[in-house]
């Protein structure tokens, strides 16, 4: 274990892909846990198949002080190419993805503060025809507060952010902007199983 003063989250997060040495590679973050305890066993099941070379599936937001309290579910669905100019995306925190991917893609740009995550799988998803599979199920609870929802300022700077990596990835425009955020209005209506 590595620990040691770093330039931000995702400066962090590249030095844990230079340091990874499976062949699959996950993002847990600070204030996020699994869903239950079989989750990394039903993501181990799904890269058994060789050809696979990203898994993804569900995610809730909950309280922080109540994590048995709901408080958006993001059902992502299956993967279609055609979603991304639409705005979906996977929730990253369940995104696992070969690290020979990320040998071929690279991990996080560094210049973003806020959306390198979205960067990074946007890159991976738009240009790396990747086989991707979606586990239907909720992955992982992410306790609410985080960096990019923390504040209007924070999500003023993601969604400016947002805009870059879209242009930057080639997918969709404007339109994408807003459809990647209005997606999330029925997010706190949906409730999981």
């Amino acid at each position: 274990m590595v620990s040691e003063p770093d330039e931000g989250i995702y400066h962090a997060l590249n030095k844990g892909l230079s340091l990874a040495s499976g062949d699959v590679v996950g993002f847990l973050h600070a204030d996020d846990f699994y869903a239950d305890p079989e989750v990394l066993t039903r993501v181990a099941e799904a890269f058994a198949d060789d050809s696979v070379d990203a898994v993804y599936g569900d995610l809730v937001y909950v309280n922080k002080s109540d994590p048995d309290k709901v408080i958006r579910y993001w059902k992502a669905g299956h993967f279609e190419f055609s979603k991304l100019a639409r705005g979906w995306m996977p929730p990253h925190p369940t995104f696992y993805v070969r690290r020979t991917v990320y040998e071929r893609f690279g991990g996080f740009d560094t210049s973003f503060h806020i959306a390198a995550d979205y960067d990074c799988m946007l890159r991976m998803l738009s240009q790396a025809n990747l086989n991707v599979r979606y586990i239907p199920e909720v992955l992982v609870k992410m306790r609410v507060g985080g960096k990019s929802n923390r504040s209007l300022k924070n999500i003023l700077i993601k969604m400016n952010e947002d805009a870059r990596a879209l242009k930057k990835n080639g997918v969709g425009g404007l339109g994408t902007l807003v459809g990647k955020n209005l997606s999330k209005v029925p997010q706190f209506f949906r409730r999981s199983k």
